[in-house]
């Protein structure tokens, strides 16, 4: 049995290897190739002319990141608090199956959504073509709801209850107890939330595709329509050949670093707590 665990074991770790072995061994050389400066920092892409400048993907996948950020992680932490706090048992069951529910639908299902509800809102509101940083960053704030929400949640149940009983009884109010005794308690784990969330945001292609806009321009305009970076490997890696091919491969490449980096740093923030 101890075999076989290490053989399931090795598997994983295995696959993680081999996908990174692609990636480097294909991205590498193709950034060397069109420059690194000009790869990185580059503000156009067009294959046609052998110009492949991931610049404005990068900052696009910032700003909708930062969006779903901005607009989702306060409804998230909010509805924590509220469900581990003030929320009646009666109701319980249904927001906490609700959470469970949004994390279950597809991706695609939010890019439905998106596109028949928020994008011609904000089409009839703000004029354009509806798609764009503002429908993916919305879409994107609902996507990531129920990892902020369950994390916060079970941060906040964890911390002890000596910490909201002994505000009380210094005087504090309820809320005051729980946004100045036990919140602070909890915000490793809050974070930790909020890191995952983010992890989310960033490698979300498919919803992104369907309200983004898919214009490989530097953000003008937050209902103007942007591309990132997953949605350009996406939209271009199907009659992608040679140079063109490994650009994109060295697009993941870049992604993967950002998914690195968002991981390290939600191991750190658990090692903190």
């Amino acid at each position: 049995m101890k075999l076989i665990f290490l053989l399931t074991a090795s598997v994983s770790v295995a696959a993680v290897v081999l996908i990174c072995f692609f990636m480097f061994a294909n991205g590498i050389p193709a950034m060397q190739k069109i420059g690194f400066g000009n790869f990185l920092l580059g503000n156009k892409w067009k294959p046609e002319l052998d110009l492949y400048g991931i610049f404005p993907m990068i900052i696009g996948s910032f700003v909708v990141t930062a969006g779903a950020i901005i607009l989702g992680v306060p409804l998230g932490v909010m509805t924590a608090i509220f469900m581990a706090r003030f929320c009646p048992e009666k109701i319980y069951p249904a927001f906490k199956h609700g959470v469970k529910l949004l994390a279950g639908i597809p991706s695609v299902v939010y890019g439905f959504f998106g596109l028949t509800a928020i994008v011609p809102l904000i089409r009839n509101t703000f004029g354009g073509s509806g798609t764009s940083i503002l429908a993916a960053s919305i879409v994107l704030a609902i996507m990531i709801l129920p990892t902020v929400i369950s994390v916060s949640e079970t941060s906040i149940r964890a911390v002890p209850e000596l910490y909201f009983e002994g505000s009380l009884a210094l005087g504090a109010c309820k809320e005051r107890s729980v946004f100045f005794a036990e919140l602070p308690a909890a915000k490793s784990g809050i974070i930790a939330g909020i890191i995952l969330g983010v992890g989310r945001a960033v490698g979300e292609t498919m919803a992104v595709i369907m309200v983004a806009g898919n214009q490989a321009v530097m953000p003008r305009s937050l209902v103007k329509g942007i591309r990132t970076l997953t949605a350009n490997i996406v939209l271009e890696m199907g009659y992608a050949a040679g140079l063109h091919r490994e650009a994109l491969i060295a697009t993941s490449v870049v992604l993967f670093f950002f998914i690195l980096i968002i991981n390290f740093t939600f191991m750190i923030t658990k090692k903190k707590a």
